[in-house]
């Protein structure tokens, strides 16, 4: 039996409904039309499906959609605001990171996340943080140090939990 299930989106309220065996990548995609988390593996695997739930990220198709029933959600479109990119964007951009973009969504939630613990990592640290999304193409070690760069500073200050429209 499907239930009206109210949470945050970017930091919009949003009010959908919800199939009790549905999981959050399945909602955000098919019931809100949302497609920057992508489905790469729906096992858990990849971690192209990653967002923000609450300041920490997870693998959207692990969590059942209905667990989020009052708590916030950010995607990478949330981390946009007005025109100006968040700083790991920029950072991606600029070490040229993406290749292909397929795990890009999932790489930019993992790596805001993460900063938001650990603003000051080491390069241990990041590859750690960002073990568990795959890259394709092979990219890792740009991803690392975009990431880097953003903990220096490079790219404006690294934004607090409020500040990613959650």
């Amino acid at each position: 039996m499907s239930k009206i299930l109210n949470f945050y989106l970017n930091g919009n309220p949003v009010e959908v409904i919800a199939k009790p065996e549905q999981n959050l990548l399945e909602l955000l995609r098919d019931n809100i039309g949302l497609t920057s988390p992508k489905c790469g593996c729906n096992r858990g695997d990849c971690g192209s499906c990653t967002v923000i739930l609450d300041d920490k990220a997870v693998k959207s198709c692990m969590v059942l959609a209905l667990t989020v029933e009052g708590k916030k959600v950010v995607t990478v479109d949330g981390l946009v605001k007005g025109e100006e990119l968040h700083p790991i964007q920029k950072a991606f951009l600029e070490y040229g990171a993406p290749q292909c973009g397929f795990c890009t969504p999932g790489m930019v939630m993992a790596a805001t996340a993460f900063l938001l613990e650990n603003p000051t990592p080491t390069k241990y640290e990041v590859k750690e943080a960002l073990s568990g999304n795959l890259c394709r193409c092979g990219g890792y070690d740009k991803y690392t140090e975009a990431v880097l760069a953003v903990s220096r500073g490079e790219f404006g200050p690294v934004l607090k939990g409020s500040e990613i429209n959650v």
